[in-house]
């Protein structure tokens, strides 16, 4: 267990944990100003109704995967940063939780594909971790998000 020698907590403190939720809170809101956004710019091309939202399955699903892409941007541009260990590991929290709550919106109608995939893709990420040697700041980040949104997924909470 190698990787946990990594001793670099710069900073770290329940704080960041409180700073981790507050961000991902304003995350959500920030999804939600995007999805407005979008369904008012298409409103003025497609008629958006309860009667015709059947014939636009696809535009739900697509304006997810679009806030996911901007998501992943505004990261790289972070994680490429000067930032320090401790904000770089508390803000991946954002991240990881909108891939998984994207994840989730996309899959929800199918848990036999839902949970191995999110399991795999998260091994697969605590593997890249492992290889990159980060630190243990980053384990804790991305351990703490995944229980959290198991857990509220597991007790019958709705994405």
């Amino acid at each position: 267990m190698r990787f946990f020698l990594h001793t670099d907590t710069s900073g770290f403190s329940p704080r960041s944990v409180i700073f981790g939720y507050i961000l991902l809170t304003l995350t959500f809101f920030l999804n939600f100003l995007v999805q407005e956004g979008l369904n008012r710019v298409l409103g003025l091309f497609i008629e958006m109704g309860p009667d015709s939202i059947s014939d636009f399955r696809w535009i739900p699903p697509l304006m997810h995967i679009f806030f996911l892409v901007l998501i992943a941007i505004i990261s790289y541009f972070i994680f490429k940063s000067k930032l320090k260990t401790i904000y770089k590991a508390t803000y991946l929290v954002v991240p990881v939780a909108v891939f998984l709550v994207t994840l989730g919106i996309l899959l929800y109608q199918q848990p036999p594909v839902l949970y191995p995939l999110g399991f795999v893709l998260c091994l697969g990420v605590l593997y890249f971790f492992y290889r990159k040697r980060l630190p243990w700041l980053y384990y804790f980040s991305f351990i703490f998000i995944s229980l959290a949104l198991t857990v509220f997924t597991l007790l019958g909470g709705e994405l």
